[in-house]
């Protein structure tokens, strides 16, 4: 596994991949040049219903399925498979109150625990990052299988036993496969590289000015006056043909609104996982700036710091550095250490754990705003929160988010493995 810290980031974040496209990084001091080829559309998408509305249930690569993998899941494919394991399972789904612009519906699912749900995964809330609702409901599904048949899984080169599958489903796990499917479905439809939800409210007529960038439109240092001016028009955009349109106003969006919603209504999660490709990066807070453990008064809600807010390369001492407790800082690198080693062994492509913001500082984050909100509402749950960025790439194809076969199956066993270390490092830190 690789490890960074400030000093070495540059090296390292020259040899990645990023999961925005050059001309996203617009200003930016981070650009990764990427091959965009024409042709090639990778992993195909499902065309037809291999779960047969919800008569047939989705069964995992860990528990040795082999059948079904042939092609990514459609959007339709990803509520028929929940039914399925609402049928072969009797787990318990439930819907977010708000539709999306073309009227759909984001739906979720509860399993494990008993009654109390501490870790909260989410995947698909970026379009074009094709994989990620697959991953999310393929694990649910192998946990679910190694359950009922009293087996372990095996990703890889990664195994867990039954006792490790039972100690992670005690943890109580709330999912959202897939929260951008109006995005989702679109770029599947038009292999397009599509990024944002499709809400035109911005639009000024032309084609890209439609959709917000969900992952910055989170209430964490939204405004973009929280920043230092230098980075500012970095973190995120006011313009709506940007690929990091933050919105009108934070949670302007049903789909971030959504997963706002699932927090206040499971306010016992502890833990939370946004799944996003295709860096190789575990992902820690802060995103903001470079964590310090010295001055709490140095955070995201005191304006004094506006003016240089998002320079990682400063002092944390004498200028800006974001805040977080000693034990916060050594509880979220453990796990997130755990969660990168067992993604490394799964298929032996060695992931990265680092800060956020050392990948590239951003602001209206899921997995700030995640981490923030105990410190914006103090009756608010702590939340240990990470993005995970799978997979490495596809320089072959016409979108490098768009995994190839053997790109796809890498991805499940990593993610898959990764997801279940989490769970265990989560039971073994500590869930409340």
């Amino acid at each position: 596994m690789k490890f960074t810290q400030a000093g070495n980031f540059l090296l390292l974040a020259g040899l990645a991949s990023s999961c925005l496209l050059p001309e996203e990084r617009a200003g930016g001091s981070i650009r990764r040049p990427l091959n965009r080829r024409q042709g090639s559309n990778g992993k195909a998408i499902g065309k037809g219903d291999r779960f047969s509305a919800g008569a047939l249930f989705p069964r995992g690569i860990g528990s040795g399925n082999a059948t079904d993998l042939s092609t990514i899941l459609s959007v339709a494919e990803v509520a028929t498979g929940l039914q399925g394991l609402v049928k072969e399972y009797g787990i318990t789904t439930f819907a977010t109150p708000y539709k999306t612009y073309e009227g759909r519906t984001i739906t979720g699912a509860k399993i494990g625990g008993s009654g109390t749900y501490h870790v909260y995964l989410n995947g698909a809330i970026h379009a074009r990052e094709r994989g990620s609702h697959d991953s999310v409901l393929y694990f649910i599904s192998d946990l679910l299988y190694a359950q009922k048949h009293g087996t372990g899984l095996t990703y890889g080169k990664k195994t867990y036993t039954n006792a490790d599958v039972i100690k992670a489903l005690s943890t109580g796990i709330v999912v959202t496969p897939l929260s951008n499917p109006d995005g989702v479905n679109y770029d599947q439809t038009t292999n397009s590289c599509w990024r944002k939800n499709r809400n035109p409210k911005s639009s000024t007529g032309s084609a890209s000015t439609i959709g917000v960038d969900l992952n910055r439109n989170f209430d964490f240092a939204w405004s973009l006056k929280k920043w230092a001016p230098s980075v500012a028009s970095d973190v995120a955009s006011t313009s709506p043909s940007s690929e990091v349109f933050q919105g009108t106003a934070a949670f302007s969006e049903p789909e971030t609104q959504s997963i706002k919603y699932i927090f206040d209504t499971y306010p016992k999660i502890r833990w939370f996982i946004d799944l996003h490709s295709y860096t190789g990066d575990v992902l820690y807070s802060w995103g903001s700036d470079t964590d310090q453990s010295t001055q709490p008064y140095k955070n995201f809600l005191n304006s004094t710091y506006d003016s240089i807010r998002g320079i990682t390369g400063d002092s944390v001492t004498t200028k800006y550095g974001e805040y977080i407790s000693a034990a916060d800082l050594s509880d979220v690198k453990t796990a997130g250490t755990r969660f990168g080693s067992a993604m490394s062994t799964a298929a032996g492509r060695a992931y990265t754990v680092m800060q956020s913001a050392f990948l590239y500082p951003t602001s209206g984050a899921s997995d700030d705003y995640a981490f923030s909100r105990h410190i914006a509402d103090s009756t608010k749950n702590k939340v240990y929160s990470y993005t995970v960025e799978f997979g490495f790439g596809n320089s072959a194809s016409s979108c490098p988010f768009y995994p190839t076969d053997a790109q796809y199956t890498s991805n499940l066993q990593e993610t898959n493995a990764g997801f279940i270390e989490f769970l265990l490092a989560a039971a073994d830190i500590g869930l409340e």
